[in-house]
């Protein structure tokens, strides 16, 4: 289960992103990142950046702590930018937040030389798994905090989530984007980790994991008629796609064939 925090402080946004997300304190005096509900991408986004992140964890990569964050519109009323006060005023109730890491570094192209490979494997499997399109040379979506490696920002995974199809439709999808990976040259053991990852991630942990996503967040889709319909499909998907996970690891390793 993941905590339930409340939004206490708006301290900056971040314009980084593309959905402006803000670094916020909340009532156990941690600062965060908070991703508003209301952005324009909506709760998929936040279903994304919690799936991706929580089987990131289960498969023991380096993610930010995840939190549900209540947020109470009145926090952005003093806010003198429209944008942050629409913002704040659309996402009322739960949202998601990840810890806020001080002082880290963002992950630069030339530090792909020096990743272990092993590691540069997994987190190019996990990315070719989640379908994460967000981790290239442009916008690799690492960090370094305290020397060591962090992967953020996963709401651009599960892109199906776009497409407005079934989501069980894609999973055999060979995910063609993992040449821009920027540990593609690194990644030299796509089959050890195929095998350890497999290993670390099971359908009953794929279950919890999507049965963390809120009720809510879960409404309004039109391609199923109910929550557990719609349950049921990520769990499908993921679970399906797990034990298919020989067609995106061919994938990479043609996409690094093509390096040479």
């Amino acid at each position: 289960m993941l905590r339930t925090t409340t939004a206490t402080r708006y301290v900056t946004p971040l314009r980084e992103g593309g959905s402006l997300p803000a670094i916020v304190e909340a009532d156990d005096d941690g600062l965060y990142v908070l991703k508003f509900r209301g952005a324009g991408q909506g709760p998929k986004a936040l279903i994304a950046e919690l799936v991706a992140g929580e089987i990131a964890r289960a498969v023991q990569l380096p993610v930010p702590e995840i939190v549900f964050m209540e947020l109470d519109p009145v926090l952005g009323r003093s806010e003198p930018d429209f944008e942050v006060q629409a913002l704040v005023k659309a996402s009322p109730g739960l949202n998601l937040a990840l810890d806020f890491l001080p002082g880290s570094v963002a992950f630069d192209a030339i530090d792909a030389q020096s990743i272990d490979s092993l590691l540069a494997s997994c987190i190019l499997w996990f990315d070719a798994y989640v379908s994460n399109v967000d981790r290239t040379p442009r916008n690799t979506n690492m960090l370094w905090w305290h020397k060591r490696l962090t992967l953020i920002d996963h709401g651009a995974s599960l892109y199906f989530h776009h497409t407005g199809n079934d989501y069980t439709k894609y999973i055999r999808s060979p995910f063609t984007p993992i040449k821009d990976h920027i540990l593609l040259p690194s990644a030299s053991q796509l089959s050890e980790a195929d095998a350890l990852l497999k290993a670390r991630l099971t359908p009953t942990i794929i279950t919890d994991i999507v049965n963390i996503i809120p009720g809510t967040w879960l409404e309004g889709d039109m391609l199923y008629t109910d929550e557990a319909e719609h349950r049921t499909a990520y769990i499908t998907y993921l679970v399906d796609r797990l034990q298919a996970s020989h067609i995106f690891v061919e994938e990479a390793l043609h996409a690094r064939a093509q390096l040479v």
